[in-house]
C-alpha cells in the first residue's frame, strides 16, 4: 500500500520517527542475529553457502520468532547464506513478512558498511554470521556504546541495537532462546 499525502491532514511520519519539535528524531532498533546452530563447517561437504541449519538449530530458529512477539518489526534482512535464510524463516512466517537478503549481511562483508546500512530508522531484524556480528560489536566498541566487559555472540543470539538519529545509542546482548 502506497502512502501519500492527499490534502486532508499531516503527511505519514517515515517509520522510527518522534513528532513533536523540529527536527523530528528519527528512532529505531536493531536485532542483529548471529544465525542458528548449523553444524561444523568441516563435516559438511557441499558448498558452504548452502550449508543448512542443523535440527537444534531449527529449534532455536522457532524459539527465536517466538522472542520477538510484542515487537515492532518493519523489515527482515538475512545474508543469502541458508543457515541465515533458515534462522528468519520461522519468524518471517509467524509475522507475514517477506525475508530480504542482503549482500552486505554476507560472510566475509565488511562490517561498517553493514551497520551504515542498518542505522536508518525503523526496527527491524537482521541476520549474518560471526564475523560480520563480531566486525559490528567492534565498530561499535570503537564509538563509545558500551557492550560489557566480554561481548558475547553465540550462534542464535541477539544484540539488540538502539538507535537514534543514525547513531547506536544502546547494546545488550541476549542469549539464545532456550
Amino acid at each position: 500500500m502506497a502512502l501519500g499525502v492527499t490534502g486532508a491532514g499531516p503527511a505519514p511520519r517515515p517509520p522510527g520517527t518522534v513528532e513533536g519539535s523540529t527536527p523530528r528524531i528519527r528512532l529505531g532498533r536493531v536485532f542483529l542475529v548471529r544465525h542458528a546452530e548449523a553444524g561444523e563447517r568441516k563435516e559438511w561437504s557441499g558448498p558452504d553457502r548452502v550449508r543448512p541449519l542443523t535440527g537444534a538449530g531449527r529449534a532455536q530458529a522457532e524459539r527465536l520468532a517466538a522472542l520477538y512477539d510484542g515487537q515492532p518489526l518493519d523489515r527482515l534482512l538475512t545474508s543469502g547464506y541458508v543457515r541465515c535464510v533458515e534462522t528468519v524463516e520461522p519468524l518471517a512466517a509467524r509475522r507475514h513478512l517477506p525475508c530480504e537478503t542482503v549482500a552486505w549481511l554476507e560472510e566475509g562483508a565488511k562490517p561498517v558498511d553493514a551497520l551504515t546500512a542498518l542505522l536508518g530508522g525503523g526496527c527491524l531484524v537482521a541476520c549474518t554470521h560471526g564475523d560480520v556480528v563480531s566486525g559490528i560489536l567492534f565498530e561499535l566498541s570503537d564509538r563509545g556504546v558500551a557492550l560489557g566487559s566480554t561481548p558475547r555472540m553465540q550462534k542464535g543470539s541477539t544484540w539488540v541495537l538502539e538507535v537514534e538519529d543514525g547513531r547506536v545509542k544502546a547494546a545488550r546482548y541476549l542469549a539464545p532462546p532456550v
